[in-house]
């Protein structure tokens, strides 16, 4: 599994690197980075998380 993120509808709120801080990081003022590619599969239900939590939906899954 991927993670791709529209830097475009990033805003830099954080909450993907709180949900999975081993795979997101948001510098501040700044937008995602993704840490990880691919997700490792210990990381994954995080990961899915942090997608599902993210307020501007900037975040997909692109499956392998």
């Amino acid at each position: 599994m991927r993670i791709e993120a529209d830097l475009d509808l990033c805003q830099g709120h954080a909450m993907c690197s709180m949900e999975a801080p081993d795979v997101f990081t948001v510098p501040k003022h700044g937008h995602v980075e993704i840490l990880t590619d691919p997700v490792p599969a210990d990381l994954r239900s995080d990961a899915e998380a942090a997608v599902r939590y993210c307020p501007t939906q900037a975040l997909r899954i692109i499956e392998d």
